[in-house]
């Protein structure tokens, strides 16, 4: 997931040379996202800073950091905090003129540039299925884990515009929503 993140950025804003990685210090999965992120960054030749984060207060200094830094780009990894945070992540991010790409569409929904992850419905829809054999008698232990199937690509073309970006049509041609 890491390296699509970076391909995606690296694909809207070609210019892109170094990418801040915002992850809360207190979610577990970070770690692998970082790890990935730096093999990709290292074969596109991006260079990548990871900020680790506990607050919105640690958010927005790290962003304006980045902002001051030429050819700059943004991953938000997922975490409770970015989520509940994402109003305020996508304002300050825009006021910079950051590129950034999202794990979930919603950051995309307010105003955030794009976003490429799970399809969180599909997630819902398919665990439901599993809560349904477990109330059923079927023991959780033995049913197998399940991996999500279905990702989506968003891309807000207002948000590309202001940056001053334009989406190549490839790009749009993959998105599974663009918002206008």
């Amino acid at each position: 997931m890491s390296g699509k993140w970076l391909e995606l950025l690296k694909e809207i804003a070609p210019s892109v040379r170094q990418v801040l990685a915002i992850n809360h210090s207190e979610t577990v999965t970070g770690a692998g996202y970082l790890r990935a992120l730096e093999g990709a960054g290292s074969a596109t030749g991006v260079k990548l800073i990871a900020a680790q984060v506990r607050d919105a207060a640690e958010i927005e200094q790290a962003i304006a950091t980045m902002a001051r830094q030429s050819n700059g780009g943004l991953i938000m990894l997922p975490s409770a905090l970015a989520q509940v945070n994402r109003e305020m992540i996508t304002k300050v991010t825009a006021q910079h003129r950051l590129p950034a790409v999202y794990p979930f569409r919603y950051f995309v929904a307010t105003g955030g540039l794009m976003s490429y992850g799970v399809d969180t419905v599909d997630v819902f829809l398919r665990s439901a299925s599993y809560i349904d054999r477990v109330l059923k008698g079927e023991k959780p232990a033995a049913l197998a884990v399940q991996q999500p199937t279905k990702f989506e690509l968003t891309i807000n073309l207002k948000t590309a515009k202001a940056l001053g970006l334009t989406v190549p049509p490839t790009l749009l041609a993959r998105a599974d929503e663009v918002i206008e």
